[in-house]
């Protein structure tokens, strides 16, 4: 991603014997959010969200690949769990920009991390070429 304020993320992981409500991990960027949770009976949840974007936005491309990887992921023959117990649908972000400015402004659970970017060979040589 070549603009920089879509590749921050703020992180959250607790490293305690989780204990039910635990959010065990979570990551929450402008475009997408994953959370993994402590729920009863030793059950790991996953929780997902993704911005909405029209398709012919640039980043429909990396929501679409997102959602797809959750799918293939979570499917039966990729998990010897019982997977239709773990992803949890009972509440979606979709507006992952909006949730992340409000963590971002209240912050003190999560880290902030910036995702590396390496301009593909063709824009780093238009790059060179203006510079």
């Amino acid at each position: 991603m070549e603009r920089e304020e879509l590749r921050y993320s703020l992180e959250r992981e607790d490293r305690t014997i989780p204990k039910i409500g635990t959010i065990i991990h979570e990551f929450i960027n402008p475009l997408i959010y994953l959370r993994l949770e402590y729920h009863p009976n030793e059950i790991m949840a996953i929780h997902y969200g993704f911005e909405q974007v029209l398709a012919i936005n640039q980043y429909s491309k990396i929501t679409s690949a997102f959602v797809r990887s959750i799918y293939k992921l979570t499917s039966k023959d990729s998990t010897t769990i019982n997977i239709e117990e773990a992803v949890r649908t009972d509440w979606c972000i979709k507006t992952c920009s909006e949730m992340y400015e409000y963590i971002e402004e209240g912050n003190k659970h999560h880290t902030f991390k910036q995702i590396k970017y390496k301009p593909t060979t063709v824009r780093r040589k238009q790059m060179q070429a203006v510079a």
